[in-house]
């Protein structure tokens, strides 16, 4: 059973629950129920439990392929808080109160143009990135201080798609590597008014779109093989 998967995250499900589920799913249908030998299952690109949208699954031989998606642009549907800020610059974190001021629709639009095309960005402290072999998280989690430098990345796109204070909303084309929630932050920091992140969907992965994805309630072991894309050229 080789072969690539989309599948549609639902909010408060992990990359690796969705991963877990494929791979249970593709052990039962292989009949291989050995602890020992795991049917080898990957993503290219985690997403955030409270964020939904495109996971792109590699089963099988696929897996020794994943380097070729995971450097691959990404566009996401983006919810952004004014006012505020969170600890971990989501829903998840604590919040606090920054500024009661509302901007125009015109200065957002502006913040929004500064930070298009390449640029240093500095991830944020809650992230899977690893300091001295250990995950940022989990040392932002047990109180530690954690300073990740900044990177380049690459802000393709970003279009205002609707704002109704304190909510803006807008769609981001960017760069395998990029922290929408740090994005959002310093969107927050440029308006003076602070910013956190409420919602995120990612619809496009390179050339696999969402609209092609699985729901993963759909995902039994009898159709797995169903929904697999046998591709030459990724």
């Amino acid at each position: 059973m080789d072969g690539l998967l989309l599948v549609d995250k639902p909010s408060g499900w992990t990359s690796f629950d969705v991963v877990n589920k494929v791979r249970r799913a593709a052990e039962i249908s292989h009949a291989n129920t050995s602890k020992r030998k795991r049917f080898p299952v990957g993503h290219t690109g985690t997403l955030d439990p409270l964020a939904t949208g495109l996971l792109v699954l590699l089963l099988g031989s696929y897996t020794k392929r994943a380097t070729e998606l995971t450097k691959a642009d990404k566009l996401y549907e983006v919810t952004m808080y004014l006012g505020m800020t969170s600890t971990t610059g989501d829903e998840e974190g604590e919040k606090s109160r920054q500024s009661n001021e509302q901007p125009g629709q015109k200065e957002i639009t502006e913040a929004i143009q500064r930070f298009t095309g390449p640029i240093m960005q500095t991830p944020p402290s809650f992230s899977a990135i690893k300091v001295q072999g250990r995950r940022a998280y989990d040392l932002a989690r047990k109180g530690q201080k954690v300073e990740l430098p900044p990177r380049p990345v690459h802000i393709y796109s970003l279009q205002l798609s609707g704002y109704a204070y304190p909510y803006v909303y807008f769609t981001a084309h960017v760069s395998s590597g990029t922290y929408i929630r740090a994005l959002v932050e310093d969107l927050g920091k440029d308006l003076n008014v602070g910013a956190y992140m409420t919602g995120l969907r990612r619809t496009k992965v390179g050339a696999f779109d969402i609209k092609d994805a699985m729901q993963i309630e759909n995902l039994y072991p009898e159709t797995l093989n169903n929904f697999l894309r046998k591709i030459s050229t990724i």
